[in-house]
């Protein structure tokens, strides 16, 4: 413990360990703990006794549930965009030989009390129930437009400046419904609330165009893929690769304190009466909690079901976005359901998953909307966790203070923050450009 290292990364969350493995990638000498015996933090992947236990505070599932073993449920389940960063970032470090990928069936927007398919293209626009004859004409020129669109090719751009353009005069021009205009913005763009609207139309292009082309990449139902046991798989591929480049590893490190010199500068970690020294200090919000702030409150339900979620084309592994007009709320809802077919669950069982950005004290109500689409179930566990922020000043004391996982269940937001708190430390980009075809194990299944 009596080494110096260029950085310590508290917490094996998610964030923490792709952190950990592209800064030993880039050379720098990491010490990696967490005060828990397991991988995950927070973004952890639990068995069914697991679950039991800190739900019903028993170890003693039903047996009509089948072995505990068999159940892979992550805390903080996401689907990954097949194009998206998080798999580019996967490629650059090569993790993705650690892992197995399956495609994910579905992709469904809550609209007018009913579930339907996300239409992506110009051709799915026009075979949509969720528009009329004229609507959709008019949605169809407006995707033919992103789908011709070309950054680097004024010729596309039709005459619009989209950097200065916002999102709703972009919609406007192309006379689009306010219905129309909320599954593009939150089931295709991914946008959480309706903040988008005034902002560049550039981002919300882009995103349609990133959803558009990771459908096309496994001709599947939807653009997400989903690796097979789960994310609790990710975590562990990340700390492999550290350990692959120099990186140390240590789990079940009590009361890791940060330790700080005059200037207020973080100099080491001290756990068990020894101290690291270090340079930097990268954590997750539990690790430094006079340095985040509360921002809000993630309201969950935990579904164990024997059925595919209805009107859902029989779906084994499905994401449904509920925009918040459709709710009257201030923001969406997600479900995302998983299964066997994944090896989550054993053979016959579904994991679902309700979540939202809670706006009441009163979770089981609010979750309602996403509760009822669910159709029966064997068991339902209800969850609430805390958001936090960093506040600190990087520079000034070298901490480097990761976000809380928020409700949505796709990692664009989560990788986003990443990739920032990486240009951060190092004052460097990841280079994304890679080659896509390096993760397509999920064509394989």
């Amino acid at each position: 413990m009596d080494e110096e290292y260029d950085v310590i990364v508290l917490g094996t969350g998610l964030k923490e360990c792709i952190l950990s493995g592209l800064l030993s990638v880039d050379g720098l000498k990491v010490l990696h703990m967490d005060r828990n015996d397991y991988y995950g933090g927070d973004s952890t992947s639990l068995n069914l006794n697991q679950l039991w236990k800190r739900f019903r505070g028993e170890d003693k599932p039903p047996a009509h549930l089948g072995a505990s073993r068999d159940y892979n449920v992550d805390m903080v389940p996401k689907f990954m965009m097949a194009n998206g960063t998080l798999v580019r970032t996967l490629i650059h470090t090569d993790v993705t030989k650690y892992l197995s990928f399956k495609a994910v069936d579905g992709s469904y927007v809550f609209s007018k009390g009913k579930i339907h398919k996300v239409p992506a293209t110009d051709m799915e626009a026009l075979k949509s129930p969720l528009m009329g004859l004229f609507e959709k004409r008019r949605a169809r020129n407006f995707f033919i437009y992103v789908q011709d669109y070309d950054e680097a090719d004024p010729k596309t751009h039709q005459g619009l400046d989209l950097t200065t353009m916002t999102t709703r005069e972009l919609i406007a021009k192309y006379g689009l419904s306010d219905d129309t205009v909320d599954f593009i913005g939150h089931a295709l763009a991914l946008h959480r609330d309706d903040r988008y609207l005034n902002d560049p139309a550039i981002d919300t292009v882009k995103r349609m165009k990133l959803y558009a082309e990771s459908l096309a990449r496994f001709q599947g139902g939807s653009p997400y893929i989903y690796p097979l046991y789960g994310l609790g798989e990710l975590p562990q591929g990340f700390a492999r690769l550290s350990a692959v480049y120099g990186g140390t590893y240590m789990l079940n490190k009590p009361d890791c304190k940060v330790e700080f010199d005059m200037e207020g500068k973080v100099c080491g970690v001290t756990s068990e009466g020894e101290t690291a020294k270090c340079k930097k200090v990268v954590c997750d919000p539990s690790y430094l909690p006079n340095k985040v702030r509360k921002i809000g409150r993630v309201a969950r339900a935990i579904a164990i079901m024997s059925h595919p979620i209805g009107s859902t084309n029989e779906s084994h592994s499905v994401q449904i976005i509920l925009p918040q007009k459709q709710l009257g709320r201030k923001s969406d809802m997600y479900v995302f359901c998983c299964s066997y077919t994944h090896n989550v669950a054993p053979k016959g069982k579904f994991i679902a998953f309700v979540s939202t950005e809670a706006e009441t004290d009163n979770p089981e109500s609010e979750l309602k909307p996403g509760i009822d689409l669910l159709g029966p179930v064997d068991e339902l566990f209800f969850d609430t966790y805390d958001r936090y922020e960093p506040v600190n000043e990087p520079s000034l004391d070298n901490c480097f203070v990761s976000t809380s996982y928020d409700a949505t269940t796709h990692f664009e937001t989560t990788v986003t923050d990443v990739l920032n708190m990486y240009t951060m430390i190092t004052g460097k980009t990841v280079d994304l450009s890679v080659d896509l075809s390096a993760a397509s194990a999920a064509e394989e299944y």
